[in-house]
């Protein structure tokens, strides 16, 4: 057999996951990354169910577990600080997971292990994609052209790149009417090791995380969110600061912080479903596939899976369309699970009125009592299934 080349298109978890896997089956394989270097930083993730053993079989559970936030649980906050309920942390589940990692050092861990041939392209993207009968050919904006037997779309949910191989009717994009502001602040001796989560009326959420390089990562969340894409960072801090002026606990502290905070991020919250993952010589993975959101969870699991089925589907078949075919096949049902939002939830997890936020704590605690804690648990489960992970095949 020829030796297949494959062109990846975005170097974050799943763009890694799946160079990771089909170099190891001997894809010669060339990334592609908008930014003009790794991009190092962000918030938490975790690695949940299947994922789990995928990073067994790189031989990489322990480097992951190495890179831990720190974090050892998760509780719930009022004004003043005080703890009104803990979210189950035990094992490899609830709130705060074993493999709790920062997304820069998830993705930092596969590069470092990926083999030295894996070529990497930074600062250009994808201009032009022409699918013919024997492979795909592919134009950058920086001028590059790449012959190629297999394109993976792996980059963030507001991809470009999807709509050159796609129809809109495939693809739906759903807001979820949430904005999301995230930022590394100082950390303060008040500052523990748990995950502190504050709620207040006016739909508005406060997160404390610790990390491993003695910062703490900060999280303002709100509903109705925002439209702040294409805003400036000044003009979005402002928008966010009016909105958290009397919301109480850290937000001053917060609010003051991320004016100069190194890395705050936006987004406004936003889930993708297609109804296919494949087109010709083109797949997708991760986000741009079907981001489930911080409100779904299991992004970076979805993420590392995603690698691992693709490359075990390539590998077992010369019939590349049964292969695809078979790999959305094995993921959608996981994809489903997460993105499938209980009705409501925006509502119960933002409340706008003091009635609401008292109802609210009621049911944490009940929630979070000790007859309820393992269907709390339960709750936090992403990736898991009682199928076994495709066979692979090393060729």
């Amino acid at each position: 057999m020829k030796n297949r080349t494959a062109v990846i298109s975005g170097a974050s978890i799943a763009g890694l996951s799946a160079a990771w896997w089909l170099r190891r089956t001997g894809w010669s394989i060339t990334v592609i990354e908008r930014a003009p270097a790794f991009r190092d930083g962000g918030q938490n993730v975790d690695v949940r169910g299947a994922a789990r053993d995928v990073l067994r079989e790189m031989h990489l559970f322990d480097a992951v577990a190495a890179r831990n936030t720190t974090e050892t649980g998760t509780v719930l906050v009022d004004a003043r600080g005080v703890v009104t309920a803990e979210l189950p942390s035990d094992g490899s589940g609830g709130a705060t997971a074993e493999l709790e990692i920062l997304r820069g050092d998830l993705a930092r861990t596969l590069l470092d292990h990926l083999p030295d041939d894996v070529e990497f392209v930074y600062g250009d993207t994808i201009a032009r994609v022409d699918d013919e009968v024997d492979g795909v050919t592919i134009t950058t904006a920086g001028g590059r052209r790449l012959d190629a037997d297999l394109l993976v779309v792996a980059e963030g949910v507001r991809s470009r790149t999807r709509a050159l191989v796609f129809d809109e009717s495939e693809v739906e994009e759903r807001d979820l009417g949430v904005t999301m502001v995230f930022g590394t602040i100082p950390r303060l001796d008040r500052d523990d090791d748990r995950w502190r989560w504050h709620t207040a009326v006016r739909g508005r959420q406060i997160h404390l995380r610790p990390d491993p390089y003695g910062t703490i990562r900060a999280i303002l969340a709100y509903s109705p969110g925002d439209d702040v894409l294409g805003t400036t960072r000044d003009e979005t801090l402002e928008l966010v600061r009016a909105r958290y002026a009397d919301a109480g606990w850290e937000a001053p502290r917060i609010l003051d912080a991320l004016a100069t905070s190194p890395d705050v991020y936006v987004d406004q919250l936003q889930q993708v479903r297609m109804t296919t993952w494949h087109r010709g010589h083109a797949v997708m993975a991760g986000d741009a596939a079907w981001c489930v959101t911080p409100m779904g969870g299991g992004g970076a699991s979805l993420a590392l899976l995603a690698g691992r089925v693709l490359a075990a589907e390539l590998a077992s078949t010369d019939d590349h369309d049964a292969a695809l075919a078979a790999y959305d096949a094995w993921m959608r049902p996981l994809v489903d699970d997460v993105q499938d939002l209980p009705r409501g939830l925006t509502a119960f997890a933002y409340p706008q009125t003091r009635a609401g936020l008292a109802l609210r704590r009621v049911v944490d605690r009940v929630m979070t009592s000790r007859a309820f804690r393992p269907l709390t648990a339960k709750l936090t489960a992403v990736a898991e299934t009682d199928r076994s992970l495709p066979p692979l095949t090393v060729r």
